[in-house]
């Protein structure tokens, strides 16, 4: 099934060996910076919030400016020097020493990753055909968070509150897995450049911007599909997912942890077997399913919140449970988004319309965990529970609504091969 999954041009193949060295740093820091900020750098928890909440703001306000200079210039010259501001900002985090260099340092972080997910995916779509995005684009979610799962573990066991040079030393090695897919870009001096060459002015015009891509019925439907998924889905993880389980459930934090862990390893025990059953399905049914499987992890946590206490063991398996179920439903999404993205893009406008696309879990992340907090003190979670229940549902019904606005080639549906009617023969 790998093999399968493997693009068949090896400048693909490096780039996705590029994401997965780069996740492995990623995954070194990502769970540690609001300790490292409070515990260690002595922020308060106001001030981390803040400063990681500055970082989504400017991403999410520099995203739309990063498809237009990568469509403009060329996906190869944004990504470079964003990897190369990244690492620098990454490195920077062991130099934080009050509010103020945090914020400076977050700035930095942010402009770097501001485009970097929208180039990379340009990359990748710019290697591959349609036959094989679909596959391609899961297997770069599977390498992701295998990467993430390595990295995380590596920090566990190395970083120590009581030694700031821990912290120092894993921001380092992150910073330095950055560089890693900037090396192998520069490796490969035909990959990344413009899509389609300069031409008149009032041509150039004509092919339009982001406007032209908001025109896109299709693709504005599936932003609206996006956006409630993602809000009542992704958006939760972190902090409605987590306090419903600490608070409600009562379990403690070392069982949302292994909940976590169980989400990573169905992610990468299932990506390459849902890739395969997925070819020649439609993919309008599979974001509708992915709805669903939201909708039923959220209840399952729902049911782990009644039982409560009065069954600690049940409970907790409830909570590992509903991220492991969540995770398979990761699994489903992470190919079909991307993949119906540029199914629907043009060359001229790729990097607009990724950009779009990223801009999704930016916006959602900032409504998910705003709504959250009081949904979660509304008759004891209940009405949090209805709300992402409800709204993966709907979520469901938008993408059933999208088919119709689809060529079966977009949906990426198996079409029958056509059978020319006989001739009729010359008397």
């Amino acid at each position: 099934m790998l093999r399968r999954a493997l693009p068949a041009r090896p400048e693909a193949r490096r780039i996705l060996l590029g994401t997965l060295l780069s996740a492995v740093g990623r995954g070194l820091t990502l769970p540690f910076l609001f300790i490292y900020l409070t515990d260690v750098r002595g922020l308060s928890d106001n001030q981390a919030g803040l400063v990681i909440g500055w970082f989504g703001a400017v991403t999410l306000a520099l995203s739309p400016l990063g498809g237009t200079l990568i469509d403009r210039f060329g996906a190869r010259r944004v990504v470079l020097p964003c990897l190369a501001v990244e690492a620098l900002g990454t490195a920077s985090l062991g130099l934080v020493h009050s509010v103020g260099t945090a914020f400076a340092v977050s700035t930095l972080i942010a402009v770097g990753g501001s485009a970097l997910w929208s180039g990379q995916s340009t990359i990748l779509a710019s290697l591959t055909d349609e036959g094989e995005r679909q596959r391609v684009f899961g297997l770069q979610f599977a390498l992701l968070n295998l990467g993430i799962g390595v990295g995380g573990l590596i920090s566990g066991a190395v970083v120590d509150v009581a030694r700031p040079v821990t912290f120092q030393a894993i921001y380092l090695l992150d910073a330095a897995s950055y560089l890693t897919p900037g090396l192998i870009l520069l490796t490969l001096p035909h990959v990344g450049h413009r899509l389609v060459q300069a031409r008149a002015a009032g041509a150039a015009r004509a092919s339009g911007g982001y406007l032209t891509v908001l025109r896109d019925r299709p693709f504005r439907r599936l932003v609206l599909f996006g956006l409630v998924l993602t809000t009542c889905g992704y958006a939760q993880i972190e902090v409605g997912f987590t306090a419903y389980s600490v608070r409600v459930v009562e379990v403690t934090p070392r069982v949302v942890a292994w909940a976590l862990a169980c989400n990573t390893v169905m992610i990468v025990l299932s990506q390459l077997l849902v890739i395969r059953r997925m070819e020649g399905r439609s993919r309008t049914g599979a974001l509708a399913a992915v709805g669903g499987v939201f909708a039923t992890a959220w209840l399952v946590l729902g049911a782990a919140g009644v039982i409560g206490t009065g069954n600690a063991l049940l409970a907790a398996l409830g909570v590992v449970a509903c991220s492991a179920i969540f995770g398979f439903g990761e699994t489903m999404l992470s190919p079909v988004m991307p993949a119906l993205t540029n199914a629907l893009a043009t060359d001229e406008l790729r990097g607009r319309y990724n950009a779009m696309s990223s801009m999704i879990f930016g916006i959602s992340g900032i409504i998910g965990p705003v709504t959250a907090g009081p949904l979660l003190g509304a008759a004891h979670g209940k009405v949090w529970v209805a709300f992402v229940v409800g709204g993966c549902l709907i979520a469901s019904v938008l993408a059933l609504s999208l088919r119709r606005l689809l060529t079966p080639a977009q949906d990426g549906r198996a079409t029958p091969v056509a059978v020319p009617d006989p001739q009729p023969v010359a008397a």
